[in-house]
């Protein structure tokens, strides 16, 4: 039997979590599906303190998890599989030396079965709800084993789900759009998704690279997708949305469809990082306290709303010649910049001048973004990045690169109208070859900063409003912390129901 090892962060003792009251919480070993499960892990004990919560991790990932918890979440590490090629200790996505180990990786994350199936039999009762990463397909089965109900986690928007889901039930849209042989950046006419709403359509250059590749059986995420992650998560006995009901609302209904489990809901409870403030004070005094670069201090010195603050996230790698263009386009533009960067081999260009701050270390993100100095975010458009741009009220220019990021920058961009767009092609920066110039990067600076233009107010009016709603979507009453309530109840009302098998898969 494989060997767990239990760490107790504080109030929640082992031997008392396992009953109606207890939550595990099963996140994904990438940053970006960690952190927002993190945060719904303090919402509950910041919000129902009766419940005991449990986050599973594995080795390398527990320091990580640990300093992002307050005392009242316990962690349990599993013992992360060896799958050589991975390198030893290599268990997050952030952590792979090279993309071409990421099917492995996938593969090494669904070894962890045995060890979850386990870990939930040494627990003297079910507990109320498993909430675990889509990736971590194994875990719906396993969990149904166990008599628990599994509530699905992915760290998407509804709109961005439910495209994906709408697209992968109706092949024939996204292959007839992928074979339009459309001109680069969202180019060609947009066509309708099936089953979403009519205002939503899409180009052939938003369907994500995933998605184009679903027919190709030798591809090895595809065979991930459908191997080990199957219909789990439609079986799921209900899907967790790190959004709120004014951004999400009207995408809803077109989600739960594809639920097949009777009275599956989604349950919008976001944005998760302001869900959780209620119980992180001293997580949040740490957390100002870590700035290394001084980046704070250094927008300070700065006129409100005159910086560009630009990031694009951790995943996606980016070619010098492209950082380069970064670089050149950014000054070109003459506003102040602060630019988080990945690259610890690339060297900025002499002339980034006293305007540029390249930063190579962490950056306490959603303080930058709410500092008044800051005008607008140049962003990926992962989903976390989008929201906390939101949160902050800022504009935000979208350059898209991978996964569903093609999809968050048409919802905040195009359908909220709380910024402007980049023109990439599916895979963005990281599409060899694909690389956008000094003088289209300083265009778009200029128009996301441009705040006295007719553009430049309506996006920031939007931004505005999404800030507002996002704020009162967690406050007492707002439509998040209601769902939250109703989440925990519904669980609580039907504990013990039985779990209806898993059946035929594919």
């Amino acid at each position: 039997m494989a060997t767990t090892t239990t760490t107790t962060n504080g109030a929640a003792a082992a031997a008392n979590v396992s009953r109606r009251d207890h939550v595990v919480i099963f996140p994904f070993m990438a940053k970006g599906h960690t952190l927002p499960l993190l945060h719904f892990a303090t919402a509950l004990t910041a919000h129902h303190k009766t419940l005991h919560v449990t986050v599973l991790t594995t080795p390398a990932n527990r320091a990580f998890a640990a300093g992002r918890l307050p005392p009242s979440v316990s962690l349990v590490e599993l013992p992360f599989p060896s799958l050589p090629p991975l390198p030893a200790g290599v268990e997050s996505t952030d952590a792979l030396p090279c993309p071409s180990l990421y099917p492995i990786f996938l593969r090494a994350t669904a070894l962890l079965r045995e060890p979850f199936a386990e870990y939930l039999a040494s627990l003297p009762s079910p507990p109320l709800a498993l909430v675990s990463d889509f990736f971590l397909g194994f875990t719906r089965a396993a969990a149904a084993d166990a008599g628990v109900r599994r509530v699905v986690f992915h760290g998407m928007s509804c709109f961005s789900m439910a495209v994906c889901k709408a697209l992968i039930v109706n092949p024939e849209a996204a292959a007839a759009a992928a074979g339009g042989g459309v001109e680069p950046g969202g180019g060609g006419a947009p066509f309708p998704v099936p089953g979403m709403p009519e205002h939503v359509g899409i180009t052939a250059d938003e369907v994500p690279d995933a998605l184009v590749k679903f027919a190709d059986a030798e591809d090895p995420v595809t065979r991930f997708l459908v191997d080990d992650v199957g219909f789990s998560d439609v079986l799921s006995w209900g899907v967790l949305v790190n959004s709120f009901a004014a951004l999400d609302e009207a995408y809803v209904a077109p989600l739960e469809s594809f639920y097949q489990m009777p009275g599956a809901r989604a349950w919008l409870v976001g944005p998760l990082f302001l869900a959780a403030a209620g119980d992180t004070s001293e997580l949040e005094e740490e957390e100002q306290e870590h700035d290394p670069d001084g980046c704070l201090a250094w927008l300070d010195d700065a006129q409100p709303g005159s910086v560009v603050y630009v990031s694009f996230g951790t995943q996606a790698h980016i070619s010098n010649a492209q950082l380069d263009e970064i670089a050149h386009g950014l000054v070109q533009s003459g506003h102040r910049f602060l630019w988080a960067v990945r690259s610890d081999t690339w060297t900025p260009p002499a002339k980034v001048g006293p305007n540029g701050r390249v930063v190579r270390g962490w950056v306490p993100q959603r303080r930058v973004l709410a500092h008044r100095a800051v005008g607008g975010f140049v962003s990926h458009c992962g989903w976390n990045s989008v929201m906390e741009c939101l949160a902050a009220g800022k504009p935000i220019l979208a350059w898209p690169m991978i996964a569903e990021q093609h999809l968050n920058a048409r919802h905040a961009a195009n359908i909220l109208g709380v910024g402007v767009r980049i023109d990439t092609k599916p895979g963005g920066m990281a599409a060899a070859g694909d690389v956008v110039g000094r003088a289209e990067v300083e265009e778009k600076v200029r128009a996301l900063m441009d705040a006295e233009g007719q553009a430049g107010k309506k996006m920031r009016k939007g931004a505005a409003w999404a800030q507002r709603e996002a704020m009162s979507a967690v406050g007492e009453g707002g439509a998040s912390r209601v769902a939250l309530r109703e989440l925990v109840d519904e669980l609580q009302r039907t504990y013990g129901d039985v779990v209806v098998d898993e059946g035929k898969i594919m």
